[in-house]
């Protein structure tokens, strides 16, 4: 009974301090200084931060990426949804993809008029590769998305703390 509660307030812990510290321009400071470390070690000590952050958190505790942006919509990932929802390529787009301020294809709502209350995705198996790959932090993506990382710490806890555990790395060593 413990560890069960343990688990579930560890990682709301997590969420609220994220809530409390998430500050762009220290995120931003922080990728700066990211973009000059050794690339080989960025991408041990991102991944290493990735794996232990994932292991203490889930998307499914928070899921604030599908609720505050909207994901880039490839044709691939349109025809696959609608697909998923027996819908028409066109009938899908109509209804629910928007071109955004940068030209690209995104979700026309947010939050993702595909999350459920319970934070799970009504089109996981098809959803888009932006959400198969988000939050861009593990494996070679870390290093190919510095400049993405400040921004998104502001969206998810998970980055934050990634962001976090690296930068204690790098401060210690």
């Amino acid at each position: 009974m413990v560890v069960l509660i343990f688990a579930k307030i560890f990682p709301l812990k997590l969420i609220e301090i994220w809530k409390s510290q998430a500050n762009i321009k220290k995120q931003n400071a922080l990728t700066r200084k990211l973009k000059v470390s050794k690339l080989k070690e960025l991408k041990l000590i991102a991944d290493q931060s990735h794996q232990e952050v994932f292991s203490e958190l889930s998307c499914l505790d928070c899921a604030n990426c599908c609720k505050t942006i909207p994901p880039i919509l490839n044709d691939n990932d349109i025809r696959r949804l609608a697909k998923s929802l027996g819908m028409k390529e066109k009938e899908f787009h109509m209804a629910h993809v928007r071109i955004d301020e940068d030209g690209d294809r995104v979700m026309a709502q947010t939050p993702c008029p595909f999350l459920l209350e319970n934070n799970h995705c009504l089109v996981y198996d098809s959803r888009p590769r932006a959400c198969r790959e988000y939050p861009h932090t593990d494996g070679n993506q870390f290093a190919e998305n510095l400049r993405l990382h400040a921004v998104n710490s502001t969206h998810c806890p998970a980055v934050f703390h990634i962001l976090q555990r690296i930068e204690k790395h790098l401060t210690s060593s």
